[in-house]
């Protein structure tokens, strides 16, 4: 079978002309191009503003124009992640996806169904002739995945609508009603080259085969970090190893799956140095056993490298890594098991200046994501690295007494006889940002099941989109 065979049909034929357009963060041109000439083809009213966020709106079905107006909204741009040993251009190429079992995958990249199942079902919705609905005004974002600029920036009066649902999250059965805020800290580690020294052998590390994820999402799940992971081996051999290279993770948003660094180390530490590699892999294969199974370390001896970084550098790096923190900080007192505050050591690169270490840190408490940041920012302090802090983005405050929450819980529990849960999310949603420029908003978030979001594992549960399309065009019908 065919995705765009898959039931809801009209779904999963939106959703597989999506696939065919690439979309990453801040180049969406080709898929803003793509809803412009929907809109023609439907003969809808379609309209942008400055930053490329696209509004097209759809008049009510008959009898229902009095209704309130409905924004459904989603984002446009994904995560660009791939395996390494996969050639892709995320630019130009179309994303390579396949059903598995009940799973729609990608071929060594992100699927893109975060958030391209939530644009498919809005136009599925615009694309429909036999749906009941009041006003519609369908809301696509830009850049969502790397700083949320299209929420940011939104222009004031770009819609009317006072009821929004979100279609960015990423568990079926669950309504989301409020999320964390979100802020990264950057340490720049200045450093020059130096000549190799002589009696060296030079080698290659890489960890790979981790799960990677969603640093929000999935941060409390026990997924090892690449970056930690590779800097914890080489740390035991601090005196005797120069480090060429050290590049791990990618966004600053996803957990680093892969990492490897090029190093010399003196002839005569060679065969311990194999051996602590030998040992290492073994021990943290155990510690990390059920939630990273396909965990790998390889050793692989290369070309002796001109040059390495200096002694100062490499203290800096090496001991910045140990000491900057990753994962949980802190779980709410309030919800139960629901993460407040977590950081994430994103990515570690190397252009011929700089080595430059990026973290993300989100919390549910404004005060305590400020704290998290500080406690990043004194690692570098401590390197006396430069440090580049971003503004942020705010959290979304709960609001349990929510009209379109009540809604929507009937029309679950109607619908599958089950009541939904209702919750906080931990991930950055856009919803905190759209509240502060359109205060009288009564907003929730849902979705299809997604697993591996900003990984190359991730995946869409295809029957749980056939439950989320149902509720969605019920909770449209029942809105009065």
């Amino acid at each position: 079978m065919n995705i765009q065979d898959l039931e809801p049909y009209i779904v999963f034929k939106f959703f597989k002309e999506i696939l065919n357009i690439p979309r990453p963060s801040k180049k969406e041109g080709k898929i803003i191009n793509y809803l412009l000439n929907f809109a023609k083809e439907y003969n809808l009213q379609a309209k942008t503003d400055k930053t490329g966020n696209v509004l097209i709106s759809k008049p009510a079905t008959a009898g229902n124009e009095n209704l309130p107006t409905i924004v459904l909204q989603s984002h446009i741009d994904m995560v660009c992640e791939k395996n390494s040993d996969v050639i892709f251009d995320f630019e130009n190429d179309a994303i390579q996806a396949y059903i598995d079992g009940n799973w729609v995958k990608a071929k060594g990249t992100t699927l893109g169904a975060d958030c391209g199942i939530g644009m498919a079902a809005e136009l599925a919705i615009l694309a429909s002739d036999d749906i009941e609905h009041g006003n519609l005004e369908c809301l696509f974002t830009v850049d969502e995945e790397t700083g949320l600029t299209g929420a940011s920036e939104l222009e004031p009066n770009f819609f009317t609508g006072k009821i929004l649902l979100n279609l960015d999250s990423e568990d079926e059965g669950e309504i989301f009603i409020g999320c964390a805020g979100g802020r990264n800290t950057i340490g720049k580690i200045a450093y020059t080259e130096t000549a190799t020294p002589e009696n060296v052998v030079a080698f290659r590390i890489d960890v790979k085969g981790l799960k990677g994820g969603h640093s929000g999402d999935d941060i409390n799940k026990g997924l090892a970090c690449a970056n930690k992971v590779l800097n914890r081996l080489l740390y035991p051999f601090f005196d005797d190893i120069e480090i060429n290279k050290f590049d791990g993770g990618n966004l600053h948003n996803a957990i680093a799956r892969e990492a490897h660094a090029v190093i010399v180390i003196s002839t005569d530490k060679v065969d311990e140095f194999k051996k602590h590699v030998e040992k290492f892999e073994k021990d943290v294969r155990y510690e990390y056993r059920s939630t990273e199974p396909n965990m790998a370390i390889s050793l692989t001896e290369t070309e002796k490298p001109k040059t390495v970084i200096d002694g100062k550098a490499k203290f800096s790096l090496m001991n910045c890594l140990y000491a900057c923190p990753h994962g949980v900080l802190a779980m709410s007192r309030e919800i139960p098991n629901f993460v407040e505050t977590s950081t994430n050591l994103a990515s570690v690169k190397m252009d011929d200046k700089y080595i430059t270490v990026a973290t993300s840190q989100r919390s549910a408490v404004n005060t305590s994501k400020d704290d998290a940041c500080a406690c990043v920012a004194s690692c570098f302090k401590l390197i006396n690295a430069e440090i580049i802090q971003s503004d942020g983005y705010p959290g979304w405050i709960p609001n349990p007494n929510s009209p379109i929450l009540d809604i929507a819980q009937k029309v679950y529990e109607e619908t599958f006889n089950k009541k939904p849960l209702v919750k906080a999310v931990h991930a950055g949603l856009e919803c905190g940002l759209f509240l502060e420029k359109y205060p009288e908003l009564d907003m929730i978030s849902f979705g299809p099941t997604l697993r591996g979001v900003h990984s190359p594992d991730e995946c869409l549960d295809i029957a749980s989109t056939q439950k989320f399309w149902m509720l969605l065009i019920n909770i449209l019908k029942e809105i009065r």
